[in-house]
């Protein structure tokens, strides 16, 4: 099973910090929407219920994440 990176989470929330922050459920609306897959869904559940500003601020709770494969 390939692990979640960065990369492929952007893909899939970063449209969310469009018109700014973003809450967990938004992150997850967005991931939905995108059809992203179970694990990435899993992986967004790990964080904790509050806005963030930007994508950054993912890194912060999600560091154990990898950049990229």
């Amino acid at each position: 099973m390939q692990p979640v990176t960065r990369v492929e989470l952007l893909d899939h929330v970063g449209t969310a910090f469009d018109s700014g922050p973003a809450s967990r459920d938004t992150l997850l609306a967005a991931a939905a929407a995108s059809h992203a897959r179970p694990d990435v869904i899993t992986l967004l559940h790990r964080l904790p219920d509050r806005d963030f500003r930007r994508v950054r601020d993912l890194w912060e709770e999600l560091a154990d994440v990898p950049v990229g494969t």
